[in-house]
């Protein structure tokens, strides 16, 4: 049998059945986009590595009790469980005095990208750059919107469950995101930034 070929719930199944090179697959197939929708929320490196530990240690918890459900994806609900921790950890750091170091984690540095000439890794560069200044200026609804369908690639119906909103407040908040966006944008001000 080739565990790499299985199904995440048969990857589930052949764990709790003592294979733990299954759980270390499924672990591998779907690690960026958990740990990615985890920084872009916590935007500090060591909170989200220690948040992305923390939903895993909750998943083989969960999963060795016989508590999961096999009726939705296991990546949805990981990244339910990933938001839920988010939000704790939001919560918890508004009663604290929050201290940020600067972070080197940079979500377009793990993009694959052809060979682009030094010009044109710049220019990229820059781009991006200039994108995540304007999500992180969104109010919290909307980028917590973008980053879950543009950085986890989730369809707005996978949205809407997740943050338990209906698909249309979901639309509604990519619809002003982008809309704040373009207006950021002909802000010549943030431009120069």
């Amino acid at each position: 049998m080739d565990v790499m070929q299985l199904t995440d719930k048969q990857l589930i199944l052949t764990y709790l059945e003592g294979n733990n090179k299954s759980f270390e697959i499924l672990l591998n197939r779907h690690r960026d986009k958990i740990y990615t929708s985890i920084y872009l929320f916590v935007k500090d490196r060591e909170k989200a590595q220690d948040i992305f530990q923390d939903v895993f240690i909750k998943i083989i918890d969960t999963l060795k009790r016989g508590k999961y459900n096999h009726e939705g994806k296991f990546l949805q609900w990981a990244l339910r469980i990933s938001y839920n921790m988010c939000v704790d950890n939001f919560r918890r750091s508004k009663r604290r005095t929050k201290v940020s170091a600067s972070e080197s984690f940079d979500i377009f540095d793990v993009l694959e990208s052809g060979d682009d000439n030094m010009e044109t890794n710049m220019i990229k560069n820059q781009m991006h750059k200039r994108i995540r200044d304007l999500v992180d200026r969104l109010p919290e609804e909307q980028r917590e919107v973008v980053v879950l369908r543009h950085y986890a690639e989730m369809s707005f119906k996978e949205i809407s469950q997740l943050t338990r909103v209906s698909i249309n407040t979901a639309l509604g908040r990519m619809r002003y995101a982008l809309i704040n966006m373009r207006k950021m944008v002909g802000d010549k001000e943030l431009l120069l930034k």
